[in-house]
């Protein structure tokens, strides 16, 4: 009796043992897990094992649910290698490496994963966690870490915690792929990820072709993606750090939850509801309307699945090719209604509602205002729009595309997208969208009650007097100058000689063209012999020129008071009636522009690195030990001029400020200078100081090594400026990369490289991180230990941490008056 009461005990127990060896959540290295083992999350949620999909007999390895909608897989190990019998088998290695073996041996899929340091005695495991991960840990150390991850390959399923994205350290790129069919999980045509390209957006590709996308990411959730952020139930998560940027969602509730990609590219997020025991569809994030292609409506063509047909033209463009759009075709996209000039030709027109065009080709800082972002895209001929890259608080961020605008699509979205068009245009009020059409039409009732032709004519009249009325103040202006600065003229010029506008005329031959020799800012330069044969340069105030009365006296009177032998001498002046005129000593070799920037030159490395210096001191002279102490403002290749032996020699005072102290920021409201070489904090705050010159030197010298514009370099592999690729280069140890190739013969390698040293501490992103004129003179003549350079400004890198100023401008000199 109590033997048999015995067996009955030990057979409950053994079945115990069974049921609980059954449910558990790991496999060792020294299990063989067999077609018809499985392991179980410790929640009973998910189950792994061997399985044949549908109406298939292939078999898989996968994970599926178990303790609802059992046996819908979310994830398949061999999906590209079937196995066609129940001989497999999982084995996990001592070096943490996850293997499917055929019946005979043969290796069917590898989760390719070891430990990198293997201790004496290696402890890894195989664990099912309640997420739906599959995890290989190495447990050898106190602190146990992940070797391998199911999560780390999605497949067409996305299930809270999963990322899609990119890790920006290893190259991985999280991905989702859907199934061919429900009977075969293989990969399918379509591929479901996140570009990280400009800023990062949601695309769905067939092959290379672009099927749909998504749209950025606005600080709740990606424009175009069906799903709501915040909400009780999932969160929304968007990470872009150094790392990795990346998108994933987590449960808030106890509400089971998945994202399934079907293979026809419709993608779904599915609940699972109690209460029917089955999947309910919460929202389809594939674009199924009229407006679900890729660029449908072609470039600068907005799209709207309201509309029939669905393509109109963005406020201030029109149909490239009418007849195609009046046949419902808008793929062929729009075009400018008028051209503009970069800077005060052109301005910014607000549109709302729609999800914005594609940012691949962008530019994005998340600190800026949005009135910095304006400034940014007004100082760049290349920018097209500018946006709040968050709209959260109120909106934040920038977001700057330099491309033709295209796919953009009309939403309920508000974030509004403000696009450059010509100033005449936004004059004009024409605006084709349908949002502002009725804003004007409010417009037009309120303040208009006469009729077109007359709004017109009004519009003729207006434009006109108001020119009219600017030539009459500089006019006025120019009269102002000679009846009431002779104040200026007597009591701070007696050494600087007031020259007659007949010398002058005379001189110049009239003024004749061939005598010209270049233009800038101020206006055109003329070669001149005086009656004593002393060649000069004369230059002449422009009719067109934004500078005038004020650039003029501010030249007259810092370069007058100025003495050194790398600024340029002013012999003379004359402000005649409308003629404000300034006579220089004339530089034989010009300006270094036209040697350093022309591939046939033949400056050598000892005249450059001798130019280099020259400027340095120059500067150095106009911060420190000048009777004035002065801001140039205005470095640039074109404002060193050469003497007959290539000695350099700093021009144009018309920008220059005075200051007071050794490194006083002063603020304006008037950005001026060259797109190029304007520094961060004086092109975004308006913020200028000596700092602003160190950080055009720094510029220079890169431009003098490399014999390449800042201003319209670009990296053939990456989307560097010249900053970004010396920085680049710099941290590779690859400097000497960096200079021009002319250079090999001549170049003494130590100068190149300390020049180019030299260069990124002066043109570091932060004000109080750049070196004074002082101590660069010093380190360009010392051989002492230089310290280590800072990111410089404008430089876009690989990630958005590295993303802190505007980026490079292109174009010419700006003296335009910007709100902030």
């Amino acid at each position: 009796m109590e033997f048999g009461f015995m067996i009955i005990l030990f057979s409950c127990v053994f079945f115990l043992l069974l049921s609980s060896c059954a449910t558990l959540d790991t496999i060792s290295t020294n299990q063989v897990f067999r077609d018809g083992d499985t392991i179980v999350s410790d929640d009973n949620m998910f189950e792994l094992g061997f399985f044949s999909p549908g109406r298939s007999k292939n078999r898989y390895l996968g994970i599926w649910y178990k303790k609802i909608s059992t046996g819908t897989v979310v994830w398949v190990a061999n999906r590209e290698t079937p196995i066609t019998d129940d001989s497999n088998r999982l084995k996990l290695s001592r070096q943490g490496d996850l293997l499917i073996r055929s019946g005979d041996n043969t290796i069917i899929w590898s989760s390719n994963s070891t430990i990198s340091t293997i201790s004496n005695n290696p402890v890894v495991v195989v664990q099912l966690l309640d997420t739906g991960n599959l995890i290989v840990w190495d447990r050898s150390t106190k602190n146990e870490r992940v070797i391998w991850q199911s999560f780390d390959h999605p497949g067409n399923t996305l299930l809270p915690g999963m990322k899609l994205g990119k890790d920006l350290v290893t190259g991985r790129e999280w991905v989702m792929i859907p199934w061919k069919s429900v009977d075969d999980p293989s990969p399918g045509e379509y591929l479901h990820y996140l570009d990280t390209n400009g800023y990062p957006q949601m695309f769905v590709r067939k092959g290379s072709v672009i099927r749909w996308r998504h749209g950025p990411w606005n600080g709740l959730k990606f424009q175009g993606l069906r799903m709501q952020n915040p909400n009780p139930i999932y969160s929304i998560q968007f990470i872009s750090n150094e790392k990795e940027i990346y998108f994933k969602y987590e449960i808030e509730s106890s509400v089971v939850q998945r994202i399934l990609v079907l293979p026809d590219d419709t993608a779904v997020h599915l609940r699972w509801m109690d209460q029917i025991h089955d999947w309910a569809v919460h929202s389809i994030g594939t674009l199924t309307d009229s407006c679900g292609g890729y660029g449908l409506c072609g470039p600068y063509g907005s799209c709207s699945p309201n509309r029939y047909p669905p393509c109109t033209c963005i406020a201030g463009f029109k149909p490239r090719v009418p007849d195609e759009w009046d046949r419902g075709i808008g793929s062929s996209g729009c075009e400018r209604k008028r051209d503009f000039d970069c800077g005060s030709g052109s301005g910014f027109k607000r549109i709302s509602g729609v999800i914005f065009p594609d940012t691949r080709r962008s530019w994005y800082n998340h600190s800026m205002t949005l009135e910095e972002c304006e400034m940014a895209c007004s100082l760049n001929c290349n920018c097209t729009a500018f946006a709040n890259s968050d709209i959260r608080n109120g909106g934040s961020g920038c977001l700057l595309w330099f491309d033709e605008l295209l796919d953009t699509t009309e939403s309920d979205d508000k974030q509004d997208l403000y696009i450059k068009l010509a100033a005449i245009e936004l004059a004009a009020g024409n605006d084709d969208s349908p949002a502002s059409l009725n804003k004007k039409k409010r417009v037009y009732t309120v303040v208009f009650s006469t009729t077109s032709v007359v709004l017109v004519l009004f519009m003729v009249a207006y434009s006109c007097i108001k020119k009219q009325k600017r030539l009459h103040m500089k006019e006025r202006d120019r009269y102002a100058l000679d009846k009431k600065d002779n104040s200026v003229r007597m009591e701070d010029l007696d050494e600087l000689p007031l020259l007659s506008l007949n010398k002058i005329v005379k001189a110049t031959d009239n003024f004749n063209i061939n005598k010209k020799i270049g233009e800038g800012g101020f206006g055109p330069v003329y070669k001149g012999v005086l009656e004593d044969g002393q060649e000069v340069a004369v230059k002449r105030l422009s009719e067109t020129s934004q500078q005038g009365i004020e650039e003029f006296k501010n030249e007259i009177i810092c370069i007058a008071k100025l003495q050194h032998r790398n600024l340029v001498k002013l012999l003379g002046y004359c402000n005649h009636r409308n003629e404000l005129i300034l006579v220089y000593e004339y530089m034989t070799n010009k300006s270094l522009d036209l040697y350093l920037f022309d591939e046939s030159s033949m400056l050598d490395w000892p005249q450059r690195f001798n130019i280099i210096q020259g400027m340095a001191r120059g500067i150095l002279y106009l911060h420190q030990d000048s009777r004035l102490q002065i801001i140039h403002r205005d470095l640039k290749a074109g404002n060193i001029l050469l003497d007959g032996d290539m000695n350099p020699k700093i021009s144009d005072f018309g920008l220059a400020r005075k200051f007071v102290g050794s490194d006083t920021a002063t603020k304006t409201k008037k950005v001026v200078g060259t797109y190029g070489y304007i520094s961060p904090e004086y092109a975004i705050h308006g913020r200028f100081s000596i700092k602003s010159d160190v950080y055009s030197f720094g510029v220079l010298v890169l431009e003098i090594v490399s014999g390449r514009k800042n201003r319209v370099f670009c990296h053939d592999d990456r989307n560097d400026n010249l900053l970004g690729h010396a920085w680049r280069l710099y941290k590779q140890g690859r400097s000497i990369e960096l200079m021009c190739a002319s250079l090999d013969t001549s170049c003494v390698i130590p100068e190149v490289l300390r020049s180019i040293h030299v260069a990124l501490l002066c043109v570091q992103n932060h004000a109080k991180d750049r070196p004074t004129m002082l101590t660069v003179v010093l380190m360009l003549v010392s051989e002492s230990v230089l310290p280590q350079p800072k990111q410089p400004a404008f430089y876009s890198g690989e990630s958005s941490s590295e993303l802190e100023s505007v980026p490079s401008v292109d174009g010419s000199m700006i003296t335009h008056l910007y709100a902030r």
